[in-house]
């Protein structure tokens, strides 16, 4: 896939609010300081699309990007906030869980994992979450850039296997990617394309 334009389009935390298109959404999510403003600005090669920052909990909206003016790319505020009160995380969990339960327009969700760290408590329940809600989702690892060539697949295939050992009886579709070298830039558009190719001729 060409990225011919990405556009910002609106932030807010209703999601009675967001764009009616009804053209194909895809959302990405992860703990904070994942990389998902890096990773987002990479894939669509603008360097300030998303706001990018080293402190964690820049996002806080529901952002909503339109990519070559046929899909929509979704930036979530992320769900381990390092700095935020109980209250704002209350409502961060309150928006996002109505986003993924009622947005009708979602085709799949990117769930963000750190390739670095071992498997988090608070990334697999969401994941197992994602399941139970019937939400289809793919996993991205971020920041393979800072593993030794040798450590990238080790590190993903230990992470899989956890996922198998755990609730799921299959791991779910992955990608692995860094901001700084486009790895997975490719492949990951790839797979939005052929979600876009089959969500249109459903819809035509």
């Amino acid at each position: 896939m060409h990225i011919k334009s990405a556009n910002f389009v609106i932030s807010n935390s209703d999601v009675t609010k967001c764009p009616k298109d009804p053209i194909p959404e895809y959302a990405f999510i992860g703990r904070s300081n994942v990389g998902k403003s890096s990773l987002i600005n990479m894939l669509t090669q603008k360097k300030a699309l998303a706001k990018t920052s080293g402190k964690p909990g820049k996002t806080q909206l529901i952002n909503h990007f339109r990519i070559n003016d046929n899909w929509f790319l979704v930036d979530l505020p992320g769900y381990g906030y390092a700095k935020t009160s109980k209250k704002d995380k209350k409502a961060f969990q309150r928006y996002i869980t109505s986003y993924f339960r009622t947005r009708q327009q979602l085709i799949c969700a990117f769930v963000l994992i750190d390739l670095r760290h071992e498997p988090q408590k608070i990334d697999l329940e969401f994941m197992e979450w994602l399941g139970e809600n019937g939400v289809p989702f793919c996993i991205i690892f971020t920041k393979a850039d800072k593993l030794k060539p040798a450590q990238i697949s080790k590190h993903a295939d230990n992470y899989l296997a956890t996922l198998r050992a755990g609730a799921w009886l299959e791991a779910p579709i992955h990608f692995i990617t860094s901001a700084s070298n486009f790895m997975g830039r490719t492949e990951v558009l790839a797979y939005i394309d052929g979600l876009n190719i089959d969500f249109f001729k459903a819809n035509r």
